[in-house]
């Protein structure tokens, strides 16, 4: 079968760096949006892959980049709001433009990034409801755009934004970590698996209309994942769980220093447990990948663990 050419909104981020790899290797042409084209060499050199700076948010820009695009795949999508409105605009505005644009075109596939637990209606945390909303939307679409949408755990992998950053705070913390919401649930799952259940969704007419909630085999705790971050990467650090209360104090105060590690929202959001109800969907022949097997990659190498991941090989394990 004809590859189509696709379009990756997000595809300079963590998921869509490893997705527009993959692509590349199988020979797929791939045009990739970013706001900065300059900052991301290491796509440019790959001969299939266009790296075009546009404004997403941009109604015209979209209809344009859409010409002659068989496959739009969105993977944009932020854990914390800069302003009030953020979420919205990214997780509900956005995709609606996007499926405007595909049916303006004549797009005929979506795929969709979002979120273990999203819902419209129910969500915990506004990032969950944002989340949900958006899913809705792009399914409602109809007109021959055929969509597909998925909901991972936290997902990890060489450039992560999870073990990564509690590896940075294991090696800060002096001696003693203060954690909120230990006890929440999470069932991790590798990107390249997430890549694969992507791609190998994009011909598969069985994954049309479908909603996947991806997860990996096994779950933790985030007092449990953050206490094998501290092992991998040879640090002696005490987690010290904090309970409710203080949770949610220490995330309103976190909330409100530069970068906001840690958010109320998020703290909302680890109310519920990310972990799924059943295995990995049949239909994308994935074994799950183990964070035993693949975090030490990374994370505990040679000289320093908190080498730039950048350098890792681009290529799936």
């Amino acid at each position: 079968m004809k590859k189509q050419r696709v379009c990756i909104l997000g595809g300079t981020g963590f998921v869509g760096k490893h997705l527009v790899n993959r692509l590349a290797d199988q020979g797929w042409r791939v045009r990739v949006l970013t706001r900065r084209r300059e900052r991301h060499r290491e796509l440019l050199v790959l001969p299939t892959i266009d790296v075009i700076e546009a404004n997403i948010h941009d109604d015209a820009v979209l209809h344009e980049q859409f010409a002659g695009i068989g496959v739009v795949i969105n993977l944009v999508g932020i854990l914390n709001e800069s302003r009030r409105d953020a979420f919205r605009k990214i997780h509900v505005d956005l995709p609606r433009r996007i499926v405007a644009a595909c049916q303006e075109q004549g797009v005929s596939r979506l795929l969709h990034m979002s979120a273990l637990h999203a819902d419209a209606q129910a969500g915990k945390s506004r990032y969950q409801r944002s989340k949900g909303e958006g899913e809705n939307a792009v399914h409602a679409a109809g007109n021959g755009l055929h969509v597909t949408s998925f909901r991972p755990s936290i997902i990890f992998g060489p450039g992560d934004n999870f073990f990564n950053r509690f590896a940075a705070l294991v090696k800060l913390a002096p001696g003693v970590l203060p954690l909120a919401c230990p006890g929440a649930r999470f069932a991790p799952v590798y990107v390249g698996d997430v890549v694969t259940a992507f791609v190998k969704s994009i011909d598969d007419k069985r994954t049309f209309g479908q909603r996947y909630n991806l997860c990996g085999l096994a779950t933790y705790t985030l007092q449990e994942l953050l206490e094998f971050t501290a092992i991998t990467t040879r640090r002696r650090c005490a987690i010290l769980g904090l309970g409710n209360g203080l949770s949610a104090l220490q995330a309103r105060v976190m909330g409100l220093l530069p970068g906001k590690p840690l958010t109320y929202d998020n703290y909302l959001s680890m109310q519920v447990d990310s972990v799924c109800n059943g295995p990995f969907p049949e239909v994308f022949g994935v074994t799950p990948a183990s964070i035993e097997a693949i975090v030490p990659k990374y994370l505990a190498k040679k000289g320093d663990p908190f080498d730039d991941v950048r350098h890792h090989s681009r290529h799936d394990e």
